[in-house]
């Protein structure tokens, strides 16, 4: 359930800009997407250039493409410290977002929540002033159907992601299937994280609340830098 909307110039800017801001010697956790491709893309020119990164890729996508472009690869159990880790969001409201369009929202939380500073690329169609996008719940494939239920008692309807070029489900890098939940108006994020982390079965959620350091939103005319 990949989301759409802004151009893909909007985009490189963003992820461009965001990829200005690594420094040498530092780690970066590569994030999954279309925008955060535009950032694996410019630091492997920067690499190129003679930028000494590493890069701890949060999905398949990212681990071949930044392997196509060049960045050294590592992983969380190599390094002492993740510098920063660049990715992009379904949507955000301020430092809170919306994550798992791509089914990658399990592992790129746990890179993003151990890096120093999150940078967040987006185009202006992600941004809004209260979330309302479907939330993503990584299951356990026998957790299916129990977990759809916990959803509904919460006030949200839960379908299961089907594969758009073969038949059956999604299933993720980890084996697992995708609930796609919807709530209507967020007003409480962090409320309802709380509440889908609690759910038996469920390995993860795509509400990332309060994580947001910085977001880059790229314009035909440039970027916006918004700080939190």
């Amino acid at each position: 359930m990949k989301t759409t909307g802004g151009s893909d110039e909007e985009k490189r800017k963003a992820g461009e800009s965001a990829a200005e801001e690594v420094e040498d010697g530092m780690v970066v956790g590569l994030g999954t997407g279309s925008t955060a491709a535009h950032a694996i893309r410019a630091l492997g020119r920067r690499v190129d250039s003679g930028l000494d990164v590493r890069g701890i890729p949060t999905s398949f996508q990212s681990r071949e493409l930044a392997k196509e472009v060049g960045v050294p690869l590592t992983d969380l159990d190599q390094v002492r410290q993740v510098h920063v880790a660049i990715d992009g969001a379904d949507q955000f409201s301020g430092p809170h977002l919306v994550k798992g369009g791509g089914g990658a929202h399990a592992r790129e939380k746990i890179v993003d929540s151990a890096a120093d500073r999150l940078l967040v690329v987006a185009d202006p169609s992600k941004s809004v002033k209260q979330l309302d996008h479907s939330v993503p719940v990584e299951v356990l494939p026998d957790a299916r159907t129990t977990a759809a239920k916990e959803v509904r008692t919460l006030g949200g309807s839960a379908s299961l992601r089907t594969a758009e070029r073969k038949d059956g489900p999604v299933v993720t890098d980890n084996g697992n299937l995708l609930l796609d939940c919807d709530f209507g108006k967020i007003p409480n994020p962090a409320d309802l994280a709380e509440d889908l982390a609690e759910i038996p079965g469920a390995v993860e959620h795509g509400l990332f609340v309060g994580m947001a350091d910085e977001v880059h939103v790229g314009k035909e005319d440039g970027v916006n830098v918004k700080t939190f």
